[in-house]
């Protein structure tokens, strides 16, 4: 054995080995891990003292799955295949061992950490609250490689493990209870050891189910007629969700259905061969380097000032009860702190608070909180219209109508009250934080924390620094995000900073399609191929065409201002012709669509409005200019000093507005598109459609020096 498995054998024969992984905040399968359960079974089938085994985690949670470094270090389809057949090999042998392997699961069992757990052949699960259950790969364009796409279909049956593996879910320990997944639930860990130690002396000589001769799956295998008919929809379903984008999703499909139709042991072979696929697919790559590298890093900080102390918000005030302010405080509240919710009228305040009510209302009913739970967090916000219930918040995040004179107001009237070291933060989406920052008598303390909505779903915050914003209020801000549970990225300041501004050219240049002849469902459906997980048409009407005026309309004023000029996008027209007609967006039921009880279809007008080009562009340049018109926008972002690393723009841009993930991030897609081919293709899109399309200075010059986007700024390629 090595530190990261301590050993206790009992008098009774059983062997418990503790997963404690030193230095580490969690059990991973990496390099010292995996070698110190290889000697376990070593042990296990050598030892003849050894009865049987209870195998543990010494953490907070059982084991998270794959060393992410180990797999990213695949170059070659053949490397990825012995990777996948050497875990898969270990654990056969626990299977086979002849004694008895009981898992006593607690907290999360994930990835790798499940397929070792189903290959014990008895699972506990300590059922405290935090158990969950799964195995996400797919979410880093990856499946199941230890065995986990013919395993869990065995234990659950091949239509729900096609779910749960599709969907990355996560199962808490009723549902793996009563799906079959585990075989118990426990207490509390010495519950937990008693019932494994019991089990044990009770099964001597164990076997796997589908080491029996009269196996059958539950709910039945490839060949049954029911799951047959399943299987042979299933790919088009998740084709026509996906556009293809997602090959992980296909690749396990085929390894449940083709595992379904071979014996175990050839099934293993054959999912280690669609992992090899998927382990060397762009896709993988992409997820890999953005959603597992870059997000893990800005979740520890990697764009928060070093210096300040961690903190701690106890008192948040919100100015605005509206949809972003409710918002805001039911999460706020559900991490803990003690929430005031501040409208002009009781009325509006307290309409604010029923948000919360609603949503702790469906967890209730879904079995996710209590009552008592409910009723403590309802009680930790006071809905208000007295700006004194504000003494003692160590934060304010104003969240009133994107008006100068309104935020202004609200400014003044907090400030008047709140202490001298409280924070104020606006929630704009696109107006500078640094001329928000005049109104406050203290703007080193004034930042931007932009959420999006709908804010309990939506896991990004945008914080904005303006010109005059300390680190510590950076700091605070930072560590506010992370207490409600968000992922924080760091922008610095300018019209619509980076997520705003970027997510506008998406859906402007599919109203600048529709000005110019495209058939509007094809215009849809580019962007559903792209990948993003609303088109541009739909996307306007949910975020509302008027918004998108009053936006345009307030840009234009400002920089008149300023002296500076107005570029008018052309699909702004469009907006403007919608707007007149009283077709404003989903909210007034009628804008690109027209909504009917639930229901909605592409408004027929339209044709009318925009007459079809006789010639209809390709779907691939619908595609290109859906995509480019994003990408170059985020370099220009880079280029103006707006983004202060990659990571922040594309973990912004993937859980912002939903750039498809599969490209790993809008400056990932510019990487793996090759920088100077999208510059000449840009530069062709330019010379088509208009300047918006010319390619950033700085592709033009990361280009000519063969450099790319990485952590610390342009690196050789």
């Amino acid at each position: 054995m090595n530190d990261a498995l301590t050993l206790d054998h009992g008098a009774d024969g059983v062997l418990i080995a503790t997963m404690d992984l030193p230095g580490a905040s969690m059990n991973v399968l990496n390099e010292a891990l995996s070698s110190a359960l290889i000697g376990l079974v070593e042990r296990l089938e050598l030892d003849a003292s050894v009865r049987g085994l209870i195998l543990r985690s010494g953490k907070k949670d059982f084991l998270a799955g794959a060393d992410i470094d180990r797999l990213r270090a695949l170059r070659s389809a053949q490397e990825a295949f012995e990777a996948s057949m050497a875990l898969k090999h270990f654990i056969r042998r626990f299977e086979r061992c002849g004694k008895p392997v009981v898992a006593l699961i607690n907290g999360l069992c994930l990835g790798g950490g499940l397929e070792i757990a189903m290959g014990c052949h008895w699972r506990i699960v300590i059922d405290d609250g935090r158990a969950r259950l799964g195995l996400p790969e797919v979410k880093l364009g990856l499946l199941p490689g230890g065995g986990g796409t013919q395993r869990l279909p065995r234990l659950v049956g091949m239509q729900q493990a096609l779910q749960w593996m599709g969907e990355g879910s996560q199962v808490r320990a009723a549902q793996a209870l009563s799906s079959g997944l585990v075989n118990a639930l426990a207490r509390d860990a010495d519950d937990g050891l008693a019932q494994a130690r019991a089990w044990i002396a009770a099964n001597p000589a164990p076997k796997q189910p589908w080491d029996a001769p009269k196996f059958r799956y539950p709910g039945g295998d490839s060949r049954s007629p029911a799951v047959a008919q399943m299987l042979a929809i299933a790919p088009s379903m998740a084709s026509a969700k996906s556009y293809g984008n997602y090959p992980a999703l296909t690749h396990i499909m085929s390894s449940v259905f083709e595992g379904g139709l071979s014996d175990f042991d050839r099934a293993l072979e054959i999912e280690a061969r669609y992992f090899a696929a998927c382990a060397i697919s762009p896709a993988s790559k992409n997820m890999m380097g953005t959603l597992w590298y870059q997000l893990n890093a800005l979740k520890k900080g990697a764009s928060r000032p070093a210096a300040p102390a961690r903190s701690r918000v106890k008192k948040l005030g919100i100015l605005g009860a509206g949809m972003m302010g409710a918002g805001i405080a039911y999460v706020a509240a559900k991490a803990g702190i003690e929430v005031v919710l501040l409208d002009s009228s009781q009325a509006a305040a307290d309409k604010g608070k029923q948000v919360s009510q609603a949503l702790l209302d469906k967890a209730v009913k879904q079995g996710r909180s209590t009552p008592e739970q409910r009723e403590a967090l309802l009680a930790s916000i006071e809905p208000t219209t007295q700006y004194e219930a504000l003494r003692g918040c160590d934060l304010i995040i104003e969240a009133v109508f994107e008006d100068r004179a309104v935020k202004a107001e609200v400014t003044r009237q907090a400030e008047a009250i709140i202490g001298s070291e409280a924070v104020f933060a606006s929630n704009t989406s696109t107006l500078p934080i640094s001329s928000l920052a005049r109104a406050s008598q203290r703007p080193a303390q004034f930042i931007g924390l932009h959420f999006f909505s709908p804010v309990d779903k939506m896991p990004l915050v945008e914080i904005i620094i303006g010109q005059e914003t300390s680190d510590e209020t950076l700091a605070r801000g930072f560590d506010f995000v992370l207490q409600i549970g968000k992922t924080p990225i760091v922008v610095n300041d300018s019209r619509g900073f980076y997520t705003s501004r970027i997510f506008a050219t998406y859906v402007m240049e599919g109203l600048a399609l529709l000005a110019e002849g495209v058939h509007p469902r094809s215009i849809e459906v580019a962007g559903l191929q792209a990948g993003m997980p609303m088109p541009p048409l739909a996307l306007q009407d949910e975020v509302s065409l008027s918004l998108g005026l009053h936006v345009a309309e307030q840009t234009r004023q400002d920089l008149a201002a300023e002296g500076k000029p107005y570029v008018e996008h052309p699909g702004e027209a469009v907006l403007r012709q919608l707007c007149a007609l009283g077709r404003i967006g989903k909210k007034a039921g009628q804008g690109f669509y027209d909504y009917r009880e639930g229901d909605k279809q592409l408004w027929p007008g339209l044709a009318q409005l925009y007459p079809l080009q006789a010639q209809q562009p390709e779907q691939a340049e619908l595609i290109d200019r859906l995509m480019f018109a994003q990408a170059n926008e985020a370099a220009r972002c880079w280029q103006e000093g707006v983004l202060r690393s990659v990571a922040d723009a594309n973990i912004g841009s993937i859980f912002g507005w939903g750039f498809a993930p599969f490209h790993g991030g809008a400056l990932q897609f510019i990487n793996a598109y090759g920088l100077p081919e999208f510059v000449a293709r840009a530069q062709a899109l330019a010379a088509q459609h208009g300047e918006r399309f010319a390619p950033a200075q700085c592709l033009l010059d990361m280009a000519a020096k063969g450099e790319r986007f990485e952590e610390g700024g342009p690196a050789s390629a």
